[in-house]
């Protein structure tokens, strides 16, 4: 594998450990949590990830992408890494990218979904559980490693003025 392939794989595993960092302890209603009138809840915000990246994925086998929305936060969760992995499957074995180029993934569908990773952690401080920090240089990401079983930070900072 190419060293562009190598690196969009452990982007989709940064993905993948950035989204779960924001959801993990977070309270249960935090899901339905609205920010302002027509702000994306955290559901709402994974399953538009999980469209985005399902868009990704039709640049190798064709068609669309459009699924509805599941009504339980935990199955667009699962959805959402699914597809993760699937995308990361297929441009990991596909030999000949001839629609878009590793270039084109990360400026378009990876970056605006690690954006709506940070809006889920934005969204944790604004409900009043915000995530607590880290050295992200030291986290355990895995590129093997796209499901929702993410490690605990490997050097979370000691110094949170912001502690709830």
């Amino acid at each position: 594998m190419d060293d562009k392939r190598t690196l969009l794989l452990h982007f989709l595993a940064a993905l993948a450990y950035r989204t779960q960092k924001a959801l993990r302890g977070a309270p249960e209603d935090f899901a339905s949590f609205r920010a302002a009138p027509k702000v994306r809840t955290p559901h709402e915000l994974v399953s538009h990830m999980d469209s985005v990246l399902g868009y990704a994925r039709t640049f190798f086998v064709g068609g669309s992408y459009r699924v509805p929305p599941l009504p339980e936060s935990s199955a667009e969760v699962e959805r959402f890494h699914s597809t993760l992995a699937e995308l990361a499957r297929l441009f990991a074995q596909e030999s000949d990218w001839k629609s878009i180029t590793p270039e084109q993934l990360l400026q378009g569908p990876f970056s605006d979904a690690m954006t709506h990773a940070g809006q889920l952690a934005m969204l944790r401080r604004l409900a009043g559980h915000p995530v607590p920090p880290e050295n992200f240089i030291f986290a355990e990401i895995a590129p093997a490693n796209l499901g929702p079983n993410q490690p605990l930070p490997a050097r979370p900072d000691d110094d949170w003025p912001e502690r709830p």
